[in-house]
């Protein structure tokens, strides 16, 4: 006999043996793989009839004659099996494998077990994913955590300091002023200041106002589309200005560029050739690269504007149109699900450009960019009122 639920290419699934037959149930909706959405789960059976509810939505499956007791004398185990041959064959649909994930208030016949160090009678290699005594995030950096009676306290690596092993010791001291961040710099036993928008200077204590965003390399700007709700995402557009005498860099992405699955619409250049890469959900579209003039990274101002009218692109460079193409002319995706969100010149500190693009582009910009317009809208995107780090006065000087 046995009673295993478990997750089988995203969907819940529920199986049990009463000693006749295996009963399988399975949710009508895939749970969500993004890390940071709780589900509520309920499954059993009364007598024969099994039940399987996840968020609300159940699924029953009606009983017919046969056993209606599970006669077990195992231990209970969650998330994974202390040896895979304790799994009998048809209680899952593939090959036995741990759970990866957060489990919490797990109630077994109203009562409620305690997912605690000391509590279970055995385990492995399981983390905290509320931030309580010793999981496997509590101590930042490699610290080693030790269980106290008054909690935990945090062994930290050389190079770190603070209860949890957050704090650089190169930050420690730091003069990083409140619009700041303070970046460790190991190579030199030192830190430099990552300035918020709209300061400057070692330390961010100078004020500025800006209307060209000048970037230097650890920059960038994340604007996020109050309208992105109103917006008819089958006809995109995107045009700003942009000037350069690197051959390399990201300039723009629509997208969320949170997992490779997102949708995006990118702007940069590749060995100072102009690149415009589109996603509209599965499959990224092949790479559109204006060849014509090696003149993206002269030191100039270029004006481009990026058009999608459902799978049709058209790419236009100082007022010229450089490039047209029928990404997908199957229309299987038309929209360009970009979640409201658009970055220049890079992405937060610490994603890496080439990473986060997975090699579409190679670096961050270095640069200027003003005149940045989305969609049809008659106003300028405020770059001052966004999100963003390291963005310099580019109106005055070079």
């Amino acid at each position: 006999d046995f009673l295993c639920i478990s997750l089988v290419n995203g969907f819940i699934q529920l199986r049990y043996n009463l000693g006749d037959r295996t009963i399988i149930l399975q949710t009508l909706q895939k749970v969500h793989a993004n890390g940071n959405t709780w589900h509520s789960l309920n499954a059993g059976r009364v007598g024969n009839e099994g039940y399987l509810d996840l968020d609300g939505i159940n699924v029953t499956r009606n009983a017919s004659p046969g056993m209606n007791a599970l006669d077990t004398h195992t231990d209970f185990f969650v998330g994974g099996v202390s040896l895979l041959n304790l799994v009998n064959p048809t209680a899952i649909e593939n090959e036995p494998t741990g759970f990866t994930g957060c489990i919490r208030e797990i109630v077994i016949n109203n009562r409620e077990l305690n997912l605690t160090v000391t509590d279970p009678k055995g385990g492995a290699n399981i983390g905290d994913c509320d931030g309580t005594d010793c999981g496997y995030t509590v101590c930042k950096n490699n610290g080693t955590c030790q269980v106290e009676n008054a909690g935990f306290s945090c062994s930290c690596p050389r190079e770190w300091t603070g209860t949890t092993c957050e704090q650089s010791i190169y930050c420690s001291q730091n003069m990083c002023g409140s619009h700041a961040l303070c970046i460790p710099q190991p190579a030199s036993f030192s830190y430099t200041c990552a300035c918020t928008l709209g300061w400057t200077g070692k330390y961010c204590n100078n004020k500025i106002k800006f209307y060209i965003a000048k970037f230097v390399g650890n920059s960038y700007i994340k604007y996020t589309d109050p309208f992105y709700g109103k917006r008819d995402l089958q006809y995109s557009r995107l045009s700003l200005n942009f000037t350069t005498n690197q051959t390399e860099g990201l300039i723009a992405w629509m997208g969320k560029s949170e997992d490779e699955d997102n949708d995006f619409l990118a702007i940069g250049l590749t060995n100072g050739i102009l690149k415009v890469v589109i996603n509209l959900g599965e499959r990224i579209s092949v790479p559109l690269m204006h060849s014509k003039y090696f003149v993206c990274s002269d030191g100039r101002w270029h004006f481009i504007t990026v058009v999608q009218n459902q799978t049709c692109i058209k790419v236009y460079l100082d007022e010229e149109l450089i490039l047209f193409e029928d990404i997908d002319p199957q229309r299987k995706y038309t929209a360009l699900n970009y979640g409201g969100i658009c970055y220049f010149g890079g992405f937060e500190i610490g994603r890496k450009v080439n990473i986060v693009t997975a090699g579409l582009f190679q670096k961050e910009f270095f640069g200027k960019i003003k005149d940045v317009v989305l969609f049809q809208d008659s106003k300028k995107i405020q770059l001052m009122k966004a999100e963003g780090y390291n963005i310099h006065d580019g109106n005055s000087g070079n």
